[in-house]
């Protein structure tokens, strides 16, 4: 019976959201200068807005009416109040208060720009607000455009008023002069049907007449008052503003939105690896260790009890129990791009962490462009141990006969087989020497590391990839891009190879430019030119192999093979 273990939704929400706002966290400056903006912003509103007084009145609308108290009346129908607030802040409005105040036509505009009209859900009144940078001036104003208002719409009530007055006063005077003509002939008519028919006419010419003044009355009794304040603009006793304090603190809040909704922007957009999750999604593997910051330079298993000398040991335990390479440990460690200082230290350490457990442990320099693991590490001219001697090369081949022993310490020693300037390299990695060199991992304690050129660089590592049993990315996930691991990855794949999982680091801003700067400062040096040692010296007695077939002339080394 097989126990799967299925992780609860519940219980991984938690842990993604702290994942996420790591993540976000790598972009500081982002959310740092959404800060300093929103801070800007509010200090820029506590100041505005502290010389800024906002002066209010309200008026309570209602519509012309005979009677007020009927209980048939409903001025909620009779008003918009959408209308009401549009005519308040017309520039009619503003342009009698501006007589009413004695301002100059050229304020008209300002005295407008200052008012504001509101209407409060489910009521019949105008709320009017004036702001201004003098308290009395804006109480002063505010009532003015108030009083503006109510002026404006009695105007316009009496004017509808009038004109529908003179509108049933013209229909009446031609019954009424109509009625007077029929009176005048009724006197002069004799009984019978013509006077009968007269008064009838009399009749409906009378009933028209009442009709129309009874209109005429009605109109006359309305009360054409459009509305009554409730409430006079007084001087305002503090600023309108929310005060520098408050303008600061909300700044400060929407500052953080900014930078956080930046943050994430930047995050959905960026193309290198967010995670170890990102980075093991890309490469199809495991992500086995994340080194501790500049710990990718030097060799520290064996002399150094740091947390990077403990990831490298993790790191080699997570490898040998991997049943992809336990059975013969042919492991080839290489970088994305750029330099190789960080897959160096990877390799040198894992071999020093190999040779902790017992392991005969071959260090395997398969840089034949510039070479300089030898300057890196504390090598001797000791004999190689006997199971990685090989056959004695032709001239000019790779690898030569020189015998290296690294020293690491407390965690014993490994063989060295450093890197040599080739004319052709793609043969010289493809050689059958190569090949058995390589193999000789098959023996049951023997552990082979070979540490390559970039695979985005050169195709040194991809003719490696089939004499391996697993390949090893190291990468920093600041300056890789996911695409690039998946071009790796497959690259890998495509050559016959396994791809057992990648390596994380962080190097600091001063270790990656003197990475840069050594790695220019060799690659501009000659490919036979080498320093030259004098006689008893620790070069001379160390590096120095006899019978390699070269002689040191000055400052220049002579091969046979480019004899």
């Amino acid at each position: 019976m097989s126990d799967t273990h299925v992780p609860l939704r519940g219980e991984d929400e938690p842990e993604q959201l702290r994942e996420q706002f790591r993540q976000l966290l790598r972009y500081r400056w982002l959310i740092g200068g959404g800060v300093g903006v929103g801070l800007l912003a509010g200090a820029w509103l506590g100041i505005t807005g502290a010389d800024s007084y906002a002066a209010t009145t309200d008026i309570v609308l209602r519509a012309p009416t005979s009677d007020p108290f009927a209980p048939t009346l409903s001025s909620d129908k009779a008003l918009n109040m959408g209308s009401e607030r549009q005519t308040a802040l017309s520039r009619k409005v503003a342009e009698e208060a501006a007589k009413r105040l004695g301002l100059g036509a050229d304020e008209v505009d300002r005295l407008q720009h200052g008012l504001q009209v509101t209407n409060p859900p489910q009521t019949l009144v105008l709320h009017f607000s004036y702001t201004g940078s003098d308290p009395k001036e804006a109480a002063r104003r505010a009532n003015a455009l108030t009083q503006s208002y109510i002026d404006l719409r009695k105007e316009q009530w009496e004017s509808v008023q009038g004109s529908m007055l003179k509108s049933l006063q013209n229909q009446l005077n031609p019954v009424a002069k109509q009625n007077d003509e029929l009176s005048k002939r009724l006197k002069q008519l004799p009984d019978g049907s013509a006077a009968d028919s007269a008064y009838a006419v009399q009749a409906s010419l009378l009933s028209r007449i009442t009709d129309l003044r009874n209109k005429i009355t009605g109109l006359q009794m309305l009360d054409m008052t459009p509305g009554n304040v409730i409430r006079n603009a007084t001087a305002p006793t503090s600023s309108d503003g929310p005060g520098l304090p408050l303008s600061l603190g909300l700044g400060g809040l929407v500052g953080v939105g900014l930078g956080l909704l930046g943050a994430w922007v930047r995050l959905i957009f960026d193309p290198a690896p967010r995670s170890a999750g990102d980075v093991a999604r890309a490469v199809h593997g495991p992500v086995l260790g994340a080194l501790p910051r500049g710990s990718a330079g030097a060799l520290v298993v064996g002399r150094t009890d740091s947390r990077a000398a403990e990831e490298y040991r993790s790191i080699a335990f997570r490898l040998a129990y991997d049943e992809r390479f336990a059975d013969r440990r042919r492991l080839l460690v290489v970088a994305p791009r750029g330099s190789m200082e960080s897959s160096v230290a990877v390799a040198a350490n894992l071999a020093a962490s190999f040779a902790e457990t017992g392991k005969n442990v071959l260090l395997v320099e398969a840089d034949l462009r510039t070479p300089s693991l030898s300057e890196r590490l504390d090598v001797s001219a000791a004999s190689r141990p006997r199971w990685s001697s090989t056959a004695e090369p032709a001239e000019g081949e790779w690898p030569g006969p020189g015998k290296l022993l690294v020293d690491a310490g407390e965690s014993g020693a490994f063989g060295l087989v450093p890197g040599e300037r080739v004319r052709n390299v793609p043969r010289a990695l493809t050689s059958a020497r190569t090949t058995r060199l390589i193999a000789e991992a098959d023996d049951p304690d023997a552990t082979v590391v070979v540490v390559a050129p970039p695979v985005l660089a050169y195709a040194d590592a991809l003719a490696l990839v089939d004499r391996v049993d697993g390949v090893l990315i190291v990468c920093d996930p600041r300056t890789v891009h996911r695409a690039d691991l998946v071009r790796i990855r497959e690259l890998i794949v495509g050559a016959g190879g396994t791809v057992l999982g990648a390596v994380t680091h962080t190097e600091s801003h001063r270790g990656e430019a003197t990475s840069r700067r050594d790695s220019r400062r060799r690659a501009a040096k000659s490919p036979a030119v080498r320093p030259a040692a004098r006689p008893g010296t620790h070069l001379d007695t160390e590096r120095h192999i006899d019978g390699d077939g070269s002689d040191t002339i000055a400052l220049r080394t002579v091969r046979s093979g480019d004899r």
